[in-house]
């Protein structure tokens, strides 16, 4: 069984570089079979509509709570000054939870023009202990720079889309420039050609990977912390077997020509959820 590496985050907690997403999985046997295959971080969200679900797996697990890292995320409809305690006591509930290892902004809606109250209501509930971190998703970095202006506190962690269509270079950088962890959502480029591409077939030969695994292994070596999301348990295994090999410069030269700027999801710019 393998174990994700940990990344130590700016507020000194640590977090493994690898983690299990969840979105639009709801079977609760399929979260335990994630834990018992080696994954410690479940990445969820109020408005994935499956907390619960993640929360069964969980319980059924042998894993122990201590080992783990539970991510959720507040829905836009939370933002401000109260809806974020009320947002997290909820998923709490459904989680089966006392506290998650991270809590994050899922998105800044930046036409609510709330974040940043948002923010500091984050830092009470981190406070409080009902989340051991706190973060945010989507934000861009001028986003960033406003929290952290009022607040003098950054993020532990901002979940971006990435991948190598779109490696988010200058978001990266202003992440890092705050201490930020960058964590990748849809790493593997969902619903697109990504993985058909032949230059990571090549990759992959060289170095006895995948597709898949080739893409996941250039995020961990970028200094990205991806959440690869599968239903397929042989997949799923196989995303976690990477880190005993090293791409070299030239594959990761060949891997930023992929760069397209083409998006998957929502453009933090302009996308709002509620």
């Amino acid at each position: 069984m393998t174990l994700a590496p940990l990344v130590e985050l700016n507020d000194g907690r640590q977090m493994p570089v690898l983690g299990f997403g969840t979105y639009s999985i709801d079977d609760p046997a399929i979260f335990t079979e994630a834990l018992a295959a080696g994954y410690r971080l479940l990445d969820t969200a109020t408005r994935y509509e499956n907390e619960t679900a993640v929360g069964q797996g969980i319980a059924d697990s042998p894993v122990s709570r201590d080992e783990l890292f539970v991510t959720t995320k507040l829905p836009g409809s939370g933002h401000g000054t109260d809806g974020p305690r009320r947002e997290l006591e909820a998923s709490l509930e459904r989680l089966g939870l006392d506290h998650v290892d991270l809590y994050l902004i899922h998105w800044p809606n930046p036409s609510a023009d709330l974040f940043v109250e948002t923010w500091k209501a984050f830092l009470e509930l981190r406070e409080a202990g009902l989340t051991r971190s706190i973060g945010v998703s989507n934000f861009l970095p001028e986003h960033l720079d406003r929290i952290v202006a009022e607040t003098g506190v950054a993020p532990a962690v901002n979940q971006v889309e990435l991948h190598p269509y779109l490696p988010q270079t200058e978001q990266r950088a202003a992440d890092e420039r705050l201490g930020t962890i960058t964590q990748s959502w849809t790493p593997l480029g969902r619903k697109s050609d990504l993985l058909e591409q032949p230059v990571l077939a090549s990759i992959g030969r060289k170095h006895d990977l995948s597709p898949a695994q080739v893409v996941l292994r250039w995020h961990t070596q970028i200094g990205a912390a991806p959440i690869p999301k599968s239903a397929t348990p042989e997949r799923f295994r196989s995303n976690l077997d990477i880190f005993d090999v090293e791409l070299d410069a030239d594959d990761i030269e060949q891997i930023a020509g992929l760069e397209n700027g083409q998006r998957i999801g929502g453009d933090p710019r302009t996308h709002e959820e509620y």
